[in-house]
């Protein structure tokens, strides 16, 4: 197979100069409007909000936005003008994502100029984006930050495990170790998250009087729901193996528990990781349901630090950097994610395909 070197070489041969410079032009445009305006702010500053209102208002800032606008309206209008006269498939694409590009940029440059010359401008920009309000707080950010992984990843574990228990049962051929597991996994996906942890806590473990925080039940009930969701996942990859894999495995003398230990499972593991690390993301923006149970000071997570910070400081920007710190936590997943879809999606799991 062509690396992609190689592709890139043969996609560019098939390029006219024109619909290259369509697609550059295009392609400046969204630079210039978004990553310009950044650096210009990061530059003049961002804190205290004054600052940052005077570089989003100032003469400079409106001079990057027309130039990235003049330079988007040339590419909208060669890109759609000119794309069923391009003589290669690849030309034609190029000044199609060129021109698509530029109408982006009209559409980002728009709105933000009209929003900036409202009144509400300089009141939304001190309501979310007071960062230096928040030095006293950031060392309280970092341990919510770690609380929340800490969670989605205990929780993820305990799913795991149970989830690959739940689909062996699953897959059984007697009813009786069936149905009991089946009824479980429907149970749980079925029910909302947020009533399963009102039901956890609040009903059982305060209910009963049992000493449990409220960070320890939450690790429990995330990891009994995750199970629910991983064991259809771990079922779907066992299945997807062909069936000739267990009756070899069996020919070979091995009792069902080997076959599934020592043959199918390991294949499928390999087939269900960018599904479990897709279940591992959305665990991780599913630990701020538990703040509304209420966490200990230490044991807070991002949601639940945002929610007290607001309450001290009556300012968003609490929110602002909890959306960050989510960010932060869950695009380099989806990012690995992504790269292990690509990198298992060869020969080496094809099996049955």
């Amino acid at each position: 197979m062509a690396s992609r070197i190689e592709r890139l070489g043969e996609w560019r041969s098939e390029l006219t100069l024109f619909s290259l410079g369509v697609l550059v032009v295009g392609a400046a445009s969204l630079i210039v409007a978004v990553v310009g305006s950044a650096l210009f702010f990061l530059v003049q500053g961002v804190t205290p909000y004054a600052k940052l209102v005077s570089s989003a208002t100032s003469p400079f800032q409106a001079s990057i936005l027309y130039t990235a606008l003049a330079l988007a309206l040339v590419a909208v209008i060669a890109g759609f003008g000119t794309y069923k006269r391009m003589l290669t498939k690849a030309a034609r694409e190029a000044v199609i994502s060129g021109g698509a590009l530029g109408l982006q940029t009209v559409l980002v440059c728009v709105f933000y100029l009209a929003f900036r010359e409202g009144d509400k401008f300089s009141i939304f920009v001190r309501q979310f984006f007071s960062f230096d309000k928040l030095g006293p707080f950031m060392g309280q950010f970092f341990n919510a930050a770690k609380n929340t992984v800490i969670l989605a990843f205990s929780g993820q574990l305990i799913g795991m495990a149970l989830g690959l228990t739940l689909a062996l049962l699953v897959l059984s051929n007697r009813v009786v170790v069936r149905a009991p597991a089946r009824v479980y996994i429907n149970f749980m996906r079925g029910v909302p998250l947020l009533m399963l942890l009102s039901v956890g806590y609040l009903g059982v473990v305060t209910g009963l009087g049992l000493d449990v925080s409220v960070y320890k039940a939450g690790i429990v009930i995330l990891g009994l729901n995750a199970g629910a969701y991983s064991a259809e996942i771990f079922r779907s990859g066992i299945q997807s193996l062909e069936r000739g894999q267990l009756e070899a495995a069996r020919s070979l003398g091995m009792s069902y528990l080997q076959a599934m230990r020592y043959v199918i499972v390991p294949q499928a593991v390999r087939r269900v990781i960018p599904p479990l690390m897709n279940e591992f993301v959305i665990l991780i923006k599913d630990t701020s349901l538990i703040a509304f149970l209420g966490f200990a000071f230490q044991d807070r997570e991002l949601l639940a630090w945002a929610s007290d910070t607001y309450g001290e400081l009556f300012n968003s920007t609490a929110f602002t950097a909890s959306v960050l710190g989510y960010l932060v936590i869950t695009l380099p997943l989806i990012r690995l994610v992504t790269a292990l879809e690509r990198r298992l999606r060869s020969g080496l799991v094809g099996i049955g395909a």
